[in-house]
């Protein structure tokens, strides 16, 4: 009975917002209410953890507000720097270079889809490559819920070893493995539930021209080319850069092999006319090169903010003495004799780092006043409304953990015996979806797989890597992701169809994932 109820407050999310079509603060509250009264009357909250009652609502709530606040310094700039492009005509420059790869607009598209989220989600993580590719996506020409969903779906694969290797480095910590072990534990799952998200970004690009269908070859393409790497780094180097490597080295092969083909199509159309068309062709390629070199520097312009943000995110991440010194000013708090608390680094968090690409994106290239004022004042009144969603869809989640209702349904989990490794990356999501963070789901319950897997005699490593799997997947349908994707791209309040639409995908990898567990370990 008491996993029943410590299950009700996702069902009720999953419902309204899916079900009814509620708004995710509306379903968040709703769903706030019924944790805190089952946390309250069924699982002892406040009363064995040495607060009172009202005290620990009160910490909860409080968590959440900081919580939310964390993830408005990332929404935030990333609006900013969406409107400061658009402002600017660099979306403009960005589409026109994108051009010059490809006449075609769905394998541009996935550079952005694809290459761009999984570079983001290597450097920076938490959140920020959705809230800079979707806006992105819908100035390409794509609805609003398929570029939150192709995006979602598009950095998934990154997400283990996103922000420099943060979730792997998080169960490094937890557990007695070596790095490069867990790397390489969680490396075959993402390869493999990889194809089924590489299937949903292309299905999904393939709307943008519905008569010519899905780019299935290049997606194939892109695939093969993120993943060679990835795996090797994964194997051979540990957890910080097969994300971020495999993403540039793979967009690298990538944009060579559409040259290569745009060129070699170009020269046969010449070939097979007259001797004159053959000139035009020659000219036109000679034309465009010249185009490519005049606008090197406006294309490198346009470009800034993120390339900012990379440089950035790299600096803070790799090279010690800044990192040492990104990480040496802490701004905490706590409350109730630290029985709540928390805390930020602001040189290390990606919001501040966003808003000084937002900030050397404009002097680049060379924004108004009004252009960064303007940028800037719609960002702001699209956040406003998003922190109430968050706080109270946060407040859920960090109920059910205070009070032991996520742990109550984990090891409920655990008690299908030799069938655990079908539900563990279940376990994994289960942490993302109440946490918004796989870093975080992978502290919550690394140690946890670890042991389940000790009792059950079972091999530990697959464990901890189909966590880390199920962490990553749970991205896709965490409602702290969805509300702060839906805010990128004006669909605050219509969270539930963005649920709807990578719910199936989620599954579907999960179920992967769990079935490839139970053969491996």
């Amino acid at each position: 009975m008491d996993t029943l109820l410590a299950a009700l407050p996702i069902a009720v999310v999953l419902v309204l917002m899916i079900g009814l079509k509620w708004s995710a603060i509306w379903a968040g509250l709703s769903a706030a209410i019924v944790a805190i009264v089952i946390a309250l009357t069924t699982f002892g909250f406040g009363t064995d953890e040495g607060f009172g009652r009202v005290q620990g609502v009160t910490g909860v709530v409080v968590s959440a507000a900081w919580t939310a606040l964390t993830v408005m310094l990332i929404i935030g700039p990333a609006l900013g720097i969406h409107h400061l492009q658009q402002r600017t005509g660099a979306t403009a420059a960005i589409e026109a270079g994108l051009a010059r790869i490809t006449p075609d607009p769905r394998v541009a598209a996935l550079l952005i889809a694809w290459f761009f989220t999984l570079l983001i989600e290597g450097a920076a993580g938490f959140g920020t490559p959705v809230a800079l590719s979707a806006p992105f996506l819908v100035a390409a020409g794509f609805k609003p819920g398929t570029a939150v969903v192709a995006a979602m779906a598009g950095n998934v694969a990154a997400v283990p070893f996103g922000a420099v290797g943060t979730p792997t480095l998080a169960q490094a910590a937890i557990v007695d493995h070596d790095p490069v072990d867990l790397s390489w534990a969680v490396s075959p799952y993402m390869v493999v539930t990889g194809l089924v998200l590489a299937f949903t970004v292309a299905r999904l690009v393939g709307t943008l021209i519905p008569t010519a269908g899905p780019p299935w070859r290049w997606m194939a393409v892109a695939y093969a080319a993120f993943f060679a790497p990835y795996l090797l780094i994964a194997r051979f180097v540990g957890p910080e850069l097969p994300s971020l490597m495999g993403a540039i080295i793979g967009a690298g092969i990538f944009i060579a092999l559409v040259r290569a083909v745009v060129v070699r199509r170009a020269r046969a159309h010449a070939m097979t006319g007259p001797e004159e068309a053959a000139e035009r062709e020659v000219e036109h390629a000679a034309a465009e090169v010249e185009a490519t070199e005049a606008h090197r520097m406006s294309l490198l312009a346009a470009t800034a903010p993120y390339a900012i943000l990379v440089v950035l995110v790299l600096l803070t991440r790799l090279v010690p003495p800044i990192k040492t010194g990104s990480q040496s000013w802490d701004v905490t708090w706590s409350l109730f004799d630290g029985a709540f608390g928390d805390g930020i680094q602001p040189l290390y968090h990606p919001g501040p780092l966003l808003l000084v690409a937002f900030l050397g994106g404009a002097l680049w290239q060379r924004a108004t006043r009004a252009e960064i004022g303007g940028a800037f004042s719609v960002a702001t009144r699209q956040v406003i409304p998003v922190f109430a969603a968050l706080v109270a869809m946060v407040t859920v989640a960090y109920t059910m953990s205070e009070s032991g209702m996520t742990t109550q349904l984990a090891v409920a989990a655990a008690g299908a015996g030799a069938a655990w490794p079908l539900l563990s990356p279940f376990v994994g999501a289960l942490g993302t979806f109440m946490t918004g963070s796989a870093t975080s789901s992978n502290i919550l319950f690394t140690d946890f797989q670890d042991l389940t897997a000790n009792q059950a005699g079972l091999s530990a490593l697959p464990l901890i890597g189909a966590q880390n799997a199920g962490a990553a997947i749970g991205n896709m349908i965490c409602p702290h992701n969805i509300i702060a994707a839906a805010a990128t791209v004006g669909m605050a309040g219509r969270e539930g169809e963005l649920l709807k639409g990578t719910l199936p995908p989620a599954l579907i990898t999960l179920a992967i994932t769990g079935a490839m567990a139970l053969l491996l370990a």
